[in-house]
C-alpha cells in the first residue's frame, strides 16, 4: 500500500513543493488543522510520516504512533517535538538546519539598527508634530558600539558576516559549544554571557529553545546590562523572561528592544509590550522571503521521502 503522510497545521496557501518531492514515493497526503489532541492523535495514528509546523507532538502523541517512521519539522527548532520519546518508540525526528539564515540575520540587523536609531519612534513623534528628537534619543556612532552575539550557529554567524563592513567596535560571542579559534577567525571574542551582558551595547539573541536556555535573560541578566542596551530575539521567545524584559524596559528608559518571538504567540492583545514606546516588534516572520519559504517546504518534504525510501531523513536530530 502507498505509504500515508500527514502534514499538520494547514497554515500555506498551497502544497505543491511538499507534493512535487513525495511524488516518487506514490504517496497519500492528508492535510488537516487538528484542534484537540485527541483530533491530532486520530490523524497520525496510522501514517507513515508527519509533516509538523507548530502543532505540539507530545509524548502521548508519539506513543499512539503505530506506523510512523519520521517526524519532519518545517523549520530548524523542534521544541515542540518531544525528541526522547520519538526514539524510545523508534521514530526519527528532522528539520531544516539550513532554512531562512539569510533572512533572519537580516532581520536581526534590521531590528538592531532600527532601535539603536530610534527610527520608529521618531517617525511616530514626527507624526504628531515634534521635530529635533537627538535629546531624547542619544546616538553612539557604530564605531564606539560593540555588538553582543548569543548563540553562534548558521544565524549568529551570518549577523557576524553582514556586521562586519560597519566599523562596530567589537563583536563579542556567547556560545560554550564553539571554539574560541573559530570565533576569532570571523573578527570576534568568545566570552561567557554576563560579560557579554554587561559590555555589549547592541545583543542579538540566536539559540535554540532547550531546558538550558529557557528563560536564559531573566531579571538578573538585565540588571547587568548598560542602561541604553538594544535587544534583539529573532530565535524563541521563552529564551527571554517577558515579565522580567517588561520590567527592565519601564525601568531603563535608554534601553530598547527589538522582538519578533514572544513567550505566547499570536502576542495577546493585553501584553504591556504593545504600549511600550521603546519596543519594535514584528510578527514571528524573521524566517520570511518568498524563497525561504519554498525551500523549507520543498526540504521537510525531502526528509520524509529520504526516510521512506533510505531509511534514515537528510537532517535527523535524534539518534534511534
Amino acid at each position: 500500500m502507498n505509504p500515508l503522510i500527514a502534514i499538520i497545521d494547514n497554515v500555506f496557501d498551497s502544497y505543491e513543493e511538499e507534493k512535487a518531492v513525495l511524488a516518487r514515493l506514490n504517496a497519500r497526503v492528508d492535510i488537516s488543522n487538528p484542534q484537540t489532541p485527541q483530533g491530532l492523535l486520530s490523524k497520525v495514528r496510522q501514517v507513515d510520516a508527519v509533516l509538523v509546523n507548530l502543532h505540539k507532538i507530545d509524548g502521548m502523541v508519539i506513543r499512539g504512533m503505530q506506523n510512523c517512521k519520521v517526524i519532519s519539522r518545517y523549520g530548524v527548532g523542534v521544541d515542540n517535538v518531544d525528541i526522547e520519546a520519538a526514539a524510545h518508540k523508534g521514530i526519527w525526528v528532522a528539520n531544516v538546519p539550513d532554512y531562512c539564515v539569510e533572512e533572519t540575520a537580516d532581520h536581526a540587523l534590521a531590528l538592531l539598527f532600527t532601535c539603536a536609531h530610534g527610527i520608529i519612534f521618531k517617525d511616530k513623534l514626527i507624526r504628531k508634530g515634534e521635530w529635533k528628537l537627538e535629546k531624547r534619543f542619544p546616538l553612539s556612532r557604530s564605531s564606539a558600539s560593540t555588538l553582543g552575539i548569543v548563540g553562534y550557529g548558521r544565524i549568529g554567524r551570518a549577523l557576524h558576516r553582514k556586521v562586519g563592513a560597519l566599523g562596530l567596535g567589537g563583536v563579542l560571542v556567547c556560545d560554550p559549544y564553539v571554539d574560541p579559534g573559530t570565533i576569532a577567525a570571523m573578527g570576534g571574542e568568545k566570552t561567557d554571557l554576563h560579560t557579554l551582558l554587561g559590555k555589549a551595547d547592541l545583543i542579538s539573541l540566536h539559540v535554540p529553545l532547550t531546558g538550558e536556555t529557557l528563560h536564559l535573560l531573566s531579571e538578573p541578566e538585565f540588571l547587568l546590562m548598560k542602561q541604553r542596551v538594544v535587544l534583539v530575539n529573532t530565535s524563541r521567545g521563552p529564551v527571554i523572561d517577558e515579565r522580567a524584559l517588561i520590567g527592565a524596559l519601564e525601568n531603563k528608559p535608554g534601553m530598547s528592544a527589538g522582538l519578533d518571538v514572544y513567550e505566547k504567540e499570536p502576542l495577546p492583545r493585553t501584553s504591556p509590550l504593545r504600549s511600550l514606546e521603546n519596543v519594535v516588534l514584528t510578527d514571528h516572520t524573521a524566517y520570511y522571503s518568498e524563497q525561504s519559504l519554498s525551500e523549507l517546504k520543498s526540504a521537510a518534504a525531502a526528509n520524509v521521502a529520504e526516510t521512506l525510501l533510505c531509511g534514515r531523513p537528510l537532517h535527523p536530530v535524534n539518534v534511534i
